[in-house]
């Protein structure tokens, strides 16, 4: 008789569990759908401070506009990390022209990050275009000397996950100007990082590596039409040059911040829960996508719970890190005060890949944490919520390191994300509001039923 009555407090009480669950995350939902603030946040950013690239004054801005917005939220604790980054500026829009006999044919380029400047007047030089990085090591110095590098590798049309694609080429933008100055080129162009068939030249993070400054070259991306144009002009004349002029120059580091703010755990304050995004962006545009969206995001998530009167058990801490584009300073610094204050996290997420229609999470864990997790799928199915993947979660998070953690990236829809990747058309009027809420309303979700439930 007592293992009977016993059972059936255990089974009332999972019942009574799971119909909490299932409230809350029909309450985070409604609010998230209803009265978020993360729209009219990403408002501000996009449209009235504008990109955030490290150690611009918008970013600056940004730094004071979300401390301003936490401290407004009544969380416990709100306050600025300090953090070294590095300064580069783009200078004067760029400029480039396929040189065919007398005429010259104007492409889009824009400067990659980190890149030095040409000489004043440009640089003109014969152009030769490779798929790889191994293509250019099998060519070698005798073939490369003196030239411009064109890295034309396109995305695999064929994976179905956009990130996949974006994997299999960024190679060439990240290592090819080094990769070429080692084999004596002047210069490097690389075919933008996207799908689509456009006159958006895509920026990013690219590395000189090891080599001497002296042995720097220039390298900028061109758009994905200017490097289909510049193929067919390639194949009919071999000899082809091509001018680039590109103004941009690196300062010293300078002192920036990444913004924290917290809710005390009410029962294991001791254990910290972070969910962030990079607040850093591009200078090409607003940078509402990459990462606007995730920043409000997760300032929204502890809005939620505020608002809900959700005490959470655990501490929870949103963490807006500054200087993941081109350095991951933000990432690194937040980790090494980690260690030094002895922190122990036990759940990590982050947003950084768009503010599209929520349809996942990513997760590091081990196999008793996903079997835990997985038992949650019943909860998310009503919201379209169906991708529970083991995989990569987030650079800025991917830097801690405690006895025992569990990482979490959230995972939009990514067939439009590098429409907009890094480029100048990564505005306010890209995000859609109500998919740039259901994915706010997903994170806090999984936020608090970690909270609930703890890890193994």
């Amino acid at each position: 008789m007592k293992k009977i009555v016993l059972f059936l407090l255990l089974f009332t009480s999972m019942v009574n569990s799971q119909n909490n669950d299932q409230k809350m995350l029909a309450d985070i939902y409604k609010f998230s759908l209803t009265n978020s603030m993360c729209y009219p946040w990403l408002g501000d950013l996009s449209n009235k401070i504008g990109s955030r690239l490290s150690g611009s004054l918008g970013a600056e801005k940004a730094v004071n506009y979300t401390k301003q917005q936490l401290q407004a939220l009544g969380l416990d604790k709100v306050y600025l990390q300090e953090v070294l980054v590095p300064k580069w500026e783009r200078g004067e829009k760029e400029t480039a022209f396929i040189l065919e006999n007398k005429s010259k044919i104007s492409v889009p380029i824009c400067a990659l990050g980190g890149s030095i400047a040409t000489p004043k007047t440009g640089l003109t030089a014969e152009i030769i275009e490779i798929h790889s990085l191994k293509e250019l090591e099998t060519l070698g110095t005798e073939k490369i000397k003196g030239k411009i590098v064109f890295y034309n590798r396109p995305f695999e049309a064929e994976n179905i996950d956009a990130f996949k694609s974006y994997g299999n080429c960024v190679d060439q933008r990240y290592y090819g100007a080094k990769a070429a100055a080692k084999q004596g080129a002047v210069g490097t162009i690389v075919r933008s990082m996207n799908f689509r068939l456009d006159d958006f030249p895509h920026t990013g993070a690219q590395s000189y590596g090891d080599l001497p400054k002296d042995k720097y070259i220039p390298t900028a991306a061109i758009s994905t039409n200017g490097a289909e144009l510049l193929s067919k002009k390639l194949k009919e004349n071999s000899k082809l040059k091509f001018f680039m002029k590109l103004s941009c120059q690196t300062f010293d580091d300078v002192v920036s911040y990444n913004v924290i703010g917290e809710i005390t755990g009410s029962e294991h304050p001791e254990k910290i829960m972070i969910v962030g995004g990079h607040l850093d962006s591009w200078d090409l545009a607003d940078g509402s996508q990459d990462d606007g969206a995730g920043v409000v995001q997760s300032m929204e998530v502890v809005e939620l719970f505020k608002k809900l009167n959700y005490k959470p058990k655990n501490t929870v801490r949103v963490v807006l890190f500054m200087n993941e584009e081109n350095g991951g300073k933000g990432g690194k610094k937040y980790e090494e005060l980690s260690k030094l204050n002895k922190e122990n996290h036990i759940f990590a997420l982050e947003s950084d890949a768009g503010g599209f229609s929520p349809r996942g999470f990513s997760f590091e864990c081990d196999a008793t944490n996903l079997e835990k997790i997985n038992s949650w799928k019943y909860l998310f199915e009503p919201y379209m919520i169906h991708s529970f993947t083991v995989g990569d979660t987030g650079s800025d998070i991917g830097h801690l390191t405690s006895a025992k953690i569990v990482k979490a990236g959230l995972r939009p829809d990514s067939q439009r994300y590098f429409d907009y990747h890094h480029a100048a058309n990564d505005k306010f009027d890209a995000v859609n509001k109500r998919e740039l809420e259901l994915g706010a309303a997903t994170m806090a979700s999984l936020m608090y039923l970690f909270d609930q439930y703890g890890i193994d």
